[in-house]
């Protein structure tokens, strides 16, 4: 798709995609849907199934078009950006280590998702509102801008009855698109195995609606509509018959052996196969511009094969790029089908939402990264921190510039924000070492710089608590760290004479060094006066035994403090230990 002309120098992903879907609008523009006052409405578009937890990965399928549209919107023009909830889809099996189910939900397998029972305490009415819900919230919390709107509600009100005998009528020509992409069948040996198109979509596509085959199979034909039983409620459904003139249907469920005869052109309980029902709603939106994963976009895959039905609907197919996945530091790649799988409410338990929008802003689509709920979110905190930085100087690059400002807000202005952004990890240090004790936590803080001292916590936070959040979380309680109620007497008595002298260093300085630059400079600089340098001494003045000497320090006054070789930064952790605490446990 070409792109139009602006300069690299001052574009991003985003910006580029951003001219292609108002490039593509344009040439669209005769039959676009339209705003109130005639101007033409871009349409961007999303599909999420909440079969459970809606993870980090399922987020990329929204943060990539609400990205271009805010983009397109910030110039000017009107966006849709529709959130479809496949809310209508099966029930396909009972997700692992969901709190509040057991076995028993097995017995709803084929039914839809808003037929579904909610987990055991939840006070939302069914399955799908349930996992809605916190998806719901986090979206508010990270800006994001869409209209929602529930395939339930679609289907079962008849807003696709007209699509729906269109593609019963002209379910001979969706039977010849769908055959060009079908295997020929196995030999009898291998009776079982399934046909590439149904085996694809159970184990791949993510929309929901695997478990669904593309409607074929039937001994009657060929039928791209599949209704949901009237007396058990599952979807284990076979046409059976089908007439054109008067749409009576005729069905047999294989769950509970009911049968029916129907008028279809009044019947609303049942839905096109996925492969149909896809772009069929490009046709009936209008949709410009949706992203679609790895999954859907292999050879014969839904997003291809969607492509060419589409123009049976008298539509077109979205442009949009290919997704990679999201994964989290130590984990593989994540699938919603099993349990403990992070969603976005647990990253923004641990992170503000512009750190969470920039690592989505900064990757192009089709690049893969990972979200830290380890040791590297403190990492990232520090780089989201340097371009801060860069931002306020000017030095930023305009890539970096872009992706920043695509973190911080959107068309409709800034997100909320910490006043006062200290260092994530030394925030973390001192909950870490007061337990989230208040009025500790005030103290060190406020004694970080004491030009300018903290006066509340509330100029820290949402920051603190994100890092309060992460140490209570995320952090094995044997990593925590325990500040010693008694000096180490055995260890005071065996020091040598290097050892007892880099304490003394230590604890003349404390009085005159008491703030965080000061007490870095002090425990960095008591090895190099032990060795006869100066404590401003640089890297290219000092022999390499230096940091030898260095690390050697510092573990002992680990071992001195919190009974451990390693643990916060020293210089946060002397100010969270406090002065008199200090001279006590090093023996003063």
């Amino acid at each position: 798709m070409p792109i139009v002309a602006q300069s690299t120098e001052t574009t991003d992903w985003v910006s580029r995609y951003a001219d292609e879907v108002v490039a593509e609008s344009e040439r669209r523009a005769e039959g676009a849907k339209h705003d109130g006052a005639g101007a033409p409405v871009i349409v961007v578009a999303s599909g999420l199934s909440p079969s459970g937890p809606i993870h980090l990965g399922n987020l990329r399928e929204v943060m990539t078009p609400h990205l271009v549209a805010d983009e397109i919107r910030r110039r000017g023009y009107t966006v849709r950006h529709l959130l479809s909830w496949d809310d209508y889809d099966r029930y396909r099996k009972v997700p692992a280590g969901v709190a509040g189910i057991d076995d028993s939900w097995a017995e709803h397998i084929g039914k839809p998702l808003t037929s579904v029972p909610a987990p055991k305490g939840s006070p939302h009415a069914n399955w799908a509102e349930h996992f809605k819900a916190a998806m719901t919230a986090s979206l508010a919390e990270l800006g994001v801008e869409y209209d929602g709107i529930s395939q339930t509600e679609q289907y079962t009100s008849g807003a696709y009855r007209e699509q729906i005998l269109f593609a019963m009528k002209h379910r001979g020509d969706i039977d010849a698109i769908l055959d060009q992409y079908r295997t020929k069948k196995a030999p009898p040996k291998k009776q079982s195995q399934k046909p590439v198109d149904e085996a694809e979509l159970e184990a791949a596509e993510g929309s929901g609606a695997a478990d669904e085959d593309d409607g074929s199979g039937s001994a009657a034909g060929y039928f791209p509509y599949k209704p949901y039983c009237g007396d058990c409620g599952k979807d284990l459904t076979t046409v059976t018959a089908y007439d054109d003139d008067t749409t009576e249907l005729t069905y047999t469920c294989s769950a509970c052996g009911f049968s029916e005869t129907v008028r279809l052109s009044e019947f609303d309980r049942g839905k096109l196969v996925w492969k149909v029902d896809w772009p069929m709603r490009w046709a009936h939106e209008g949709v410009v511009f949706e992203p679609s994963g790895v999954d859907h976009s292999s050879p014969g895959s839904s997003f291809q094969v969607g492509g060419q039905i589409v123009g049976l609907f008298g539509g077109k197919q979205p442009i949009g790029p290919m997704y990679a996945f999201v994964g989290i530091s130590g984990m593989a790649k994540m699938s919603s089908s099993k349990g403990g799988v992070p969603t976005p409410a647990d990253a923004l338990e641990i992170m503000e939402p512009q750190l969470l929008r920039w690592l989505y802003a900064r990757r192009r689509p089709n690049q893969s990264f990972k979200i830290a709920f380890d040791q590297e979110i403190q990492r990232l905190y520090d780089e989201w921190d340097r371009l801060a930085g860069k931002v306020a100087d000017g030095s930023v690059l305009p890539a970096d510039a872009a992706a920043y400002a695509r973190a911080v807000g959107t068309a409709a202005g800034e997100l909320p924000k910490t006043p006062r952004p200290m260092p994530y990890r030394t925030l973390a240090s001192v909950v870490d070492v007061t337990a989230g004790a208040e009025d500790q936590t005030l103290r060190i803080l406020s004694e970080l710089d004491p030009g300018n001292p903290l006066a509340a916590l509330d100029e820290v936070r949402p920051r603190l608590d994100r890092a309060e959040a992460w140490i209570n979380t995320q952090v094995p309680v044997e990593q925590r760290t325990v500040v010693r109620a008694e000096p180490d007497a055995e260890l005071l008595a065996s020091l040598d004479d290097e050892g007892r002298e880099s304490l003394r260093l230590l604890l003349e300085g404390l009085d005159s060094h008491w703030s965080l630059d000061g007490l870095t400079h002090l425990v960095y600089g008591v090895p190099k006066v032990r060795a006869g340098f100066s404590a401003d001494a640089g890297p290219k003045e000092l022999p390499p035994e230096i940091k030898v000497a260095q690390r050697t320090f510092f573990a002992l006054l680990y071992h001195l403090l919190v009974g451990r070789d390693t643990g916060p930064r020293l210089p946060t952790l002397l100010l969270a230990v406090g002065q008199d605490r200090v001279r006590k446990l090093l023996g003063a």
